[in-house]
């Protein structure tokens, strides 16, 4: 324009020309100018849409947190670990404090007790008197968070209303982060603190021209404290810092271009101001959350068991370890099923000939398991521990250890514990157990040996084959059988019929890493009151540096999580991620036919795919076009291509694609914090598209992209909220929905319960 304007002015030879065509020049500036300055939306806008949304992501959340009254899906694990913290029982976990301690200090502040356990799913909230909806609160005022602070890194990166709406809108009603909002789980508080992070360095970004200065550090340093938050919940916030690492070494190697004009010294102090806002004060962070975990955990519990010896010695005994008992050889005992909490018990009646299917059985003395308050009464509960050789003397008051050879003899009725190759009642596939006498023991000796494995969930075999003493109450076992190689199991999903009074089945269960085979010895019911063990002497406790105890934590933490790559049946790849085709059972209701399935909105789902595609096909055709000297786009929509979107899209990326290199278990909710990215970048592109990017063009026809910009996000929030009401049954669990009903939903791979 400047050139044309030039030329002109050579062909004209009097002032009264020049003076039309300079002013003409200077009214085509000011109408460029006006019109650029009304390209973004007036405040209020920004203003009435952000509040609407939050009201609207708000109710979503909060409405019937309650339901269902019931523990969900893994609040069997977060909602226990905010009960140890507040009985201050030492508890492991896979995971960094920080999101747990939240939910706990949540427990804390209402003068909840911690005495619930969360030990099933199913289990009443109402009947335990549990404050669950104070905890899902917390969950709930977290997802609805996330909403206005993407609706405001969106305007931080420039984009008008609608497409602040629109990135805003496809998490708002997307029924994963719905249903992971509503529940004591940590994902609320990782996609929150995901979400902060690219806030705040957003933010940050807008006084790269002040360097230094207060609102460029105070940016500099929310970013860091984001980053830690995200680190400190879940391990997988280290692809947060790969999103931030990439930027801000982009953003330095452009600093260290010599036209930028930076002394060494001058680049050196922006790289050690980086270096300390983004590394430096997270770890600090990072490790005080692990000292308050230590802090709290000053009792001995369940997760011991996972620690040095030099470590336990650290913590005090809990209740549950001063009424612990070592176990001696001679001992009675109880022996409690860990799951169940039945008691393995025998009596003098027979299992029947036949049973009600025609198989035939041992006929031999019955083996079950009961549920009663006072095993310890019943001599038919009590099994004395015995050594492998029979009337060995020198083993009387010697302690039993894991991985040792024994027998249990039956107190009640005088017989041996065994198991052989005969089917168990119930399970026609596992080994039946019963009880052999004296004058058989001869020819069926081996039938009666058991070992002793320890169970340490997750552990290495080599772990479980270590030998420790065995304590009453504190030490879980397998009780693995010499010579068939099963482990003893009972169950309460059906019961024994009559001729069993409805009793617990025990039998021998081939598949003996399974996790509900474990048992522990109750209760030493001879113990002499002249025997040292009757006598509690308190435990010297000793002290250990933090960062030991840390370091020792962390490298526990680290191989535990490596070790989950067993199979399970809701485990889903990363390429079933982003098309929304895999999801989870959250819970079910036999009773009441209701159910809550995890599972991604597929209208938001595939408009980000759709998107994504569409940023790789713009970005191929730029390269190409450009190598043949065409060039379509002008600088500044380049500019908003590869910093702005390409920032987002690096962001979605760093958060999805490390997963195909995982051999771990994974879920579609390892997703969301990618899902939150890619929505951030659907609205960028979205206004991309609809604004005139040419090189030619001076982008002055605003009405028509804001137009396009409406009828866009018009279509997409229509689909898009259909979908969540459609699906809002079993995202609440609050309806009953018809076999029809639940069959009409079963889109994709999403497996539903009660369609038949």
């Amino acid at each position: 324009m400047s050139q044309q304007i030039r030329k002109r002015n050579k062909k004209s030879n009097t002032p009264i020309e020049n003076s039309n065509i300079i002013d003409e020049s200077i009214s085509l500036k000011k109408k460029i100018t006006t019109i650029q300055q009304q390209s973004n939306d007036p405040e209020y806008k920004y203003h009435i849409v952000l509040a609407t949304i939050t009201a609207i992501g708000f109710y979503l959340r909060f409405i019937k947190l309650g339901t269902p009254d019931q523990v969900v899906f893994d609040e069997v694990h977060f909602g226990k670990f905010a009960s140890y913290y507040l009985e201050r029982t030492y508890f492991f976990d896979l995971h960094p404090p920080f999101a747990k301690l939240l939910i706990a200090f949540v427990g804390w502040l209402i003068g909840y007790n911690g005495k619930f356990k969360f030990d099933a799913i199913g289990d009443s909230y109402i009947e335990n008197n549990v404050p669950y909806i104070a905890y899902r609160g917390l969950s709930a005022i977290q997802g609805t968070a996330i909403i206005p602070i993407m609706f405001l890194t969106m305007k931080t990166l420039g984009f008008q209303v609608q497409a602040c709406l629109l990135a805003s809108l496809i998490v708002c009603f997307d029924n994963a982060q719905v249903v992971d909002s509503r529940l004591i789980l940590l994902d609320a508080t990782l996609i929150l603190s995901v979400a902060l992070t690219i806030f705040s360095y957003c933010k940050f970004s807008t006084f790269r021209k002040e360097p230094f200065s207060q609102k460029w550090w105070t940016w500099l340093l929310a970013t860091g404290v984001s980053l830690s938050c995200v680190i400190s919940t879940k391990y997988v916030g280290v692809f947060t810092y790969f999103t931030i690492g990439i930027a801000v070494i982009h953003e330095l190697w452009i600093l260290l271009d010599y036209k930028k004009g930076l002394t060494l010294q001058e680049f050196s102090k922006h790289f050690l101001a980086r270096f300390w806002a983004l590394i430096v004060v997270p770890f600090i962070i990072y490790l005080f959350w692990f000292y308050l975990h230590f802090a709290i955990l000053i009792k001995s519990g369940p997760g011991d068991a996972f620690m040095s010896s030099e470590f336990q010695e650290t913590l005090l005994e809990s209740p549950l370890a001063q009424n612990s008992k070592q176990v001696q050889y001679y001992d009675q005992i109880t022996i409690q099923h860990k799951d169940t909490g039945a008691n393995l018990h025998s009596h003098s009646h027979v299992y029947p000939l036949r049973y009600e299917d025609g198989r035939i059985s041992s006929n031999q003395q019955q083996v079950t398991c009961v549920d009663v308050e006072f095993p310890e009464q019943d001599p038919n509960n009590q099994w004395e521990i015995v050594p492998v050789k029979a009337d060995d003397d020198g083993k009387k008051g010697k302690d039993v250890y894991t991985n040792d050879i024994v027998r249990f003899k039956h107190v009640g009725t005088g017989g041996y514990l065994l198991t052989h190759d005969v089917a168990s009642p119930l399970k026609p596939t596992n080994e039946e157990f019963t009880v052999v006498f004296d004058e058989k023991i001869e020819s069926r000796y081996n039938e009666t040996l058991f070992r002793l494995r320890l169970s340490v969930p997750g552990s290495s075999p080599k772990k479980q084959n270590q030998r420790r003493k065995i304590k009453t109450l504190a030490t879980d076992l397998r009780i693995l059988h010499m010579d068939t190689v099963v482990a003893m199991w009972t169950h309460d999903d059906e019961l024994l019929p009559e001729w069993a009074f409805g009793q617990q089945e025990v039998s021998g269960n081939k598949k003996i890493q399974d996790k509900d085979n474990v048992w522990t010895f109750g209760k030493v019911t001879n113990l002499d009151k002249n025997d040292q063990r009757s006598k509690y002497i308190p435990k010297e406790v000793k002290t250990m540096p933090f960062l030991k105890k840390w370091w020792q934590l962390q490298g526990l933490m680290f191989h535990h999580n490596n070790q989950l790559s067993s199979s399970h049946p809701f485990a889903s790849q990363p390429d079933t991620w982003p098309l929304a085709l895999s999801g989870v059972s959250f819970y079910n209701n036999n009773d009441t036919k209701k159910q809550i399935f995890f599972i991604g909105n597929v209208i938001g789902f595939w408009l980000e795919v759709c998107f994504l595609s569409i940023y790789v096909g713009i970005v191929l055709a730029d390269q190409i076009t450009r190598r043949r000297n065409y060039h379509l786009l002008s600088d500044k929509s380049r500019s908003r291509l590869y910093n702005t979107l390409g920032f987002l899209f690096i962001g979605w990326s760093a958060h999805y694609f490390p997963f195909y290199l995982m051999n771990r278990q994974k879920f579609l909710h390892h997703y969301l914090p990618a899902h939150l990215i890619a929505a951030l970048f659907s609205g960028g592109l979205a206004e991309f598209i609809c604004s005139d990017n040419s090189k030619d063009s001076l982008n002055i026809n605003n009405k028509t992209k804001k137009i396009k910009m409406t009828i866009l996000v018009a279509i997409a929030s229509i689909g898009i909220i259909w979908f969540f009401f459609y699906f809002k049954a079993i995202t609440y669990g609050d309806e009953f929905l018809t076999p029809e009903e639940v069959k009409a939903r079963q889109w994709l791979d999403i497996k539903l319960h009660y369609a038949k």
